[in-house]
């Protein structure tokens, strides 16, 4: 059955859900919270919780990436941002957020001019890795080719390639494109790749080698995606788009498993159960740890696409501070809005419609059920 809608006699659109457009529905058989598993393995690594930071300089920084590390989940750094262009970016961090709304961007546009040190990449990634935590760090495609060997042989444990959208083929007449497949192939440690938005472009990343892909497209409470390019995809459907890409490319490969991670609209735990619920093995969090105490945003949320030099996709915006990551992962809740005990919300859930892990409860049943919420 097809779910196309007429837009105008020439044009036709396929109908697309948001996160707060789905609802998880109970079952016939519920369990202890205590009694269900949230871990996750990625290549080798086992996780306790599924949960990585967004590489964006507001959520995470080389203290804050070890935290999360600690309490089970990984923290990407963004090898592009403030750590990496600075010796000491608390000056910096402290005056993003005490910067006025109408001078923000240009602002950024100059703090984010300083060059990447080469040497900051790896003090950043050994700093980590001293921790003994998963070291994860991120880069967009159009750097990768330049720094990539610097983060493998600091040592890194994941490799990111972040971007707004990232393709498996890429068409440029000025410079050598990045050749995902080729790139990954000779790689030493796995990668994880996006944002892929569509079945297509999921399923064409899969077959790079890549051990995960991130699904979104400017999603998140920072991006202007959709108001400066028209773009947008909406998060439930691009979610289990990719998972249909996954569970087909898992037969196409002979049992080749790539994982799911949903990158943007997920700022409250409701969020990151329709996540998984919509077929997601882990989530990719921004806003919701932006509003750590800890966090070096300082209440305040920003992504790269804010300080992009020629065409801003992104905006600082004010998150305030919901409590320690601590009550963010783990609670308790003092408030009954979502910001707060992430992995206790989502045990709930799972407890509440009868699933032990998290490989079975993206079978749950969903209904579409929009609503608008407070």
């Amino acid at each position: 059955m097809s779910n196309e809608i007429e837009i105008g006699r020439g044009k036709r659109g396929r109908r697309a859900y948001s996160f707060d457009d789905v609802a998880v529905v109970p079952s016939r058989r519920t369990r202890d919270p205590e009694e269900v598993s949230v871990g996750w393995q990625i290549d080798a690594y086992h996780l306790d919780l599924p949960i990585l930071a967004a590489p964006m300089d507001s959520v995470m920084s080389p203290a804050t990436a070890v935290a999360l590390g600690r309490a089970g989940g990984v923290g990407v750094l963004d090898l592009e941002g403030l750590w990496t262009r600075h010796e000491d970016p608390q000056p910096l961090l402290d005056e993003i957020a005490a910067l006025p709304a109408d001078g923000v961007t240009a602002r950024l546009q100059e703090i984010y001019a300083a060059p990447v040190r080469p040497e900051l990449i790896a003090e950043r990634i050994r700093q980590i890795r001293a921790e003994g935590v998963v070291v994860a760090g991120s880069l967009s495609p159009q750097r990768t080719q330049e720094h990539w060997r610097t983060v493998v042989d600091a040592g890194v444990d994941l490799f990111v390639i972040r971007g707004t959208t990232v393709s498996a083929e890429h068409v440029s007449a000025r410079a050598e494109p990045l050749n995902l497949k080729r790139f990954i192939y000779e790689l030493d440690v796995p990668v994880i790749v996006g944002g892929a938005a569509t079945y297509t472009a999921a399923l064409h990343l899969m077959r790079t080698g890549a051990a995960g892909v991130l699904v979104g497209f400017g999603g998140g409470a920072a991006h202007t995606t959709r108001t400066s390019l028209g773009i947008h995809a909406p998060m439930a459907t691009a979610v289990a788009d990719v998972a249909a890409a996954r569970r087909d490319y898992l037969d196409e490969s002979g049992g080749r498993y790539v994982h799911v991670i949903a990158d943007g609209g997920v700022g409250r735990s409701g969020d990151l159960v329709k996540a998984i619920a919509c077929g997601a093995d882990a989530v990719m969090l921004g806003a919701a740890l932006a509003r750590a105490a800890e966090a070096p945003g300082d209440g305040y949320h920003w992504g790269s696409e804010a300080h992009h030099p020629r065409l801003p996709r992104g905006e600082r915006v004010h998150v305030g501070t919901a409590g320690t990551l601590e009550q963010i992962l783990f609670g308790p809740g003092r408030t009954a809005d979502g910001t707060l005990n992430l992995v206790g919300a989502l045990r709930h859930a799972m407890a509440t419609t009868g699933y032990s892990d998290l490989k079975e409860f993206q079978r749950v049943e969903v209904v579409v059920s929009p609503y608008q919420p407070r």
